[in-house]
């Protein structure tokens, strides 16, 4: 997703990314961060009540309205799925395992088929049992157009989809779904899909019970498949209350810990003042966690020199890239030269320090994070060393006939705490200026900002933004940004270069065939670096995420998938 802080069409972009939303912190673990709390008993128990303290109110808190990682794992909580990450720290938890279902599924040959049996003695908070029929009935629900913001793969994947309007308009339901009997589930899709495992952690596979469904009012009381139920849900999603769902069982469920009692969501505060209840951690506010609100520059320095907060910060990383954008359609971009100058007189030191510091950016110089399960693949095509290579840049220029320099301008957001904002934009404008680029720039406020960037036929020559994926492989990284059948011309594009090259359609065509996420993995790196010959992008960090946390919290457990402190995993002293 462009930008996880509104989901719009194909893997959501929104106007910026802000430090507070675009992901969290990732690979702390209460032995490295002082998650046992102030107390010598590091053993988590249950029992409690935890406080998530979070700037985005958890809206429409419906299965079929939500993306996985939406609300920091809140979800999770409530609506188990076929499948579900991996509830480890770290590249560990960038696996995919099963939730509901017995296994990942078995593919046909050509992974276009996958079927899934479901465990035995699932049921929802009034002890009924959960069936195949329940989350068949779960996904055709999510087509409803009164339903719609959750991930909009299935429209594209399953065969028949692509005009189906939902149960409550359509009565037929989808026959790419077959239920042969009430324990199994076989899909049937368009073309092979090899990650079809992590798109079944979405919440739209989320079972819902037909004589239950309420439409657009479910989500103020769904029926939980989790390990919590919801009790009170306060002005769409500012304030939730979970309690236990007493007929969810651990036998059943190896991922969520549920060590809490209790567990009181609170949305809709500012920042500053979550930061500040954090590091203080009085009262309530000692069994709190956050799991949307990142430490700034500023608090960052205050905490570090704090040997009692620096202990309770985890920190770590989501798949997430900030890059500059081209469009080879507007001179003087569509001469690669030019694109591959202004890659090698990126000075990305002072990029990295535009967004904060090295403790909060790392330089990016892949498309692709820095982390395995995408396929990271350590290349620089264009070595720009640490304050840009101005003079191969000035020889590139003067190659592409631009002996003087040139004039061009630069697109961003105004928003002031944007990884697209004014202060990455002025760095890149000082960096440039030293190979004789002048950059004008134009800043734009959110709403035209979202607009301009994203549409197919207006698009800026130059502009900054980033893409952030739905899961830890390379193909909802590569394929939205670089696949040209994706190339959107009357709505939401999100194929910035339009790049419509026919060995990269066909590579990735070859890559969703595999049902092997290692052997998948090698080929997205290999394509990633096969793209970055072409210059249509210049990465510029990969985020670092840093996230406060109460003394009384223990067993801290954050992954690369989220990116977000895990709080199904989560107890409190």
């Amino acid at each position: 997703m462009r930008q996880p802080s509104v989901i719009a069409r194909r893997l959501a972009a929104a106007a910026s990314v802000t430090l507070v939303v675009a992901a969290g912190a990732a690979a702390c673990g209460p032995e490295d961060s002082g998650a046992e709390g102030a107390g010598g008993d590091s053993t988590p128990h249950k029992g409690g009540t935890l406080t998530v303290l979070n700037s985005n109110p958890q809206q429409d808190f419906d299965p079929a309205r939500l993306y996985t990682s939406g609300g920091g794992n809140v979800p999770s909580l409530v609506f188990r799925t076929l499948t579900t990450r991996n509830r480890e720290n770290g590249a560990a938890g960038s696996k995919v395992v099963p939730d509901l279902a017995t296994d990942t599924g078995t593919p046909s040959e050509n992974a276009t088929v996958w079927t899934y049996h479901l465990k035995k003695g699932l049921k929802y908070e009034d002890g009924t049992a959960i069936t195949a029929q329940d989350v068949k009935y779960g996904i055709e629900r999510s087509f409803a157009s009164e339903l719609s913001g959750g991930a909009p793969y299935l429209r594209d994947w399953l065969v028949g989809a692509a005009d189906y309007q939902g149960p409550y308009k359509d009565k037929g339901g989808l026959d790419a779904i077959e239920t042969p009997d009430s324990t199994t589930l076989v899909f049937h899709l368009n073309k092979p899909e090899g990650d079809f495992p992590y798109l079944a952690t979405q919440t739209q596979f989320a079972p819902v019970p037909q004589s239950k469904d309420t439409g657009t009012k479910y989500e103020e009381h769904p029926v939980s498949s989790g390990p919590y139920k919801v009790v009170e849900n306060q002005n769409d999603g500012e304030r939730i209350i979970l309690e236990r769902n007493t007929y969810w069982s651990a036998s059943t469920d190896a991922e969520r810990k549920a060590y809490p009692d209790k567990i009181d969501v609170r949305s809709g505060l500012d920042s500053s003042v979550i930061n500040q209840r954090l590091s203080a951690s009085q009262g309530t506010d000692a069994a709190a966690v956050t799991t949307d609100t990142n430490l700034g520059p500023a608090e960052l320095a205050k905490t570090s020199s704090d040997k009692e907060l620096s202990a309770r910060v985890g920190t770590g990383k989501f798949g997430y890239t900030q890059y500059l954008a081209f469009n080879p359609t507007v001179k003087p971009f569509d001469n690669a030269k030019v694109r591959q100058a202004i890659s090698y007189a990126l000075d990305r030191s002072s990029v990295v320090n535009a967004a904060g510091g090295s403790s909060l950016a790392d330089p990016a110089t892949t498309f692709l994070p820095d982390q395995p399960s995408f396929g990271y693949n350590a290349y620089d095509l264009y070595p720009a060393g640490k304050t840009g290579n101005a003079a191969k840049a000035e020889e590139l220029l003067k190659e592409a006939g631009y002996a003087n320099g040139l004039t061009i301008t630069l697109t961003h957001s105004n928003e002031s705490t944007t990884q697209s904002g004014s202060e990455i934009a002025t760095a890149v404008q000082d960096a440039l200026k030293k190979a004789g680029i002048t950059v004008k720039l134009k800043g734009l406020e959110a709403n035209d900002y979202s607009e301009q960037t994203q549409s197919g036929t207006s698009e800026p020559g130059f502009f900054i933004t980033g893409w952030g994926a739905d899961w830890p492989t390379g193909g909802p990284f590569l394929a939205p940004i670089f696949d040209g059948r994706q190339i959107v011309k009357d709505g939401a594009n999100f194929n910035t270069g339009l790049l419509n090259d026919k060995s990269v359609n066909a590579e990735i065509d070859a890559i969703n065939k595999l049902t092997d996420p290692a052997a998948a993995a090698e080929r997205w790196g290999a394509l990633d670096k096969k793209i970055a010959e072409k210059a249509l992008v210049v990465p510029l960090f990969h985020p670092v995420y840093k996230r406060l946390y109460g003394k009384d919290i223990k067993n801290v457990v954050i992954s690369d998938w989220t990116g977000v402190l895990d709080i199904s995993q989560v107890a409190v002293k």
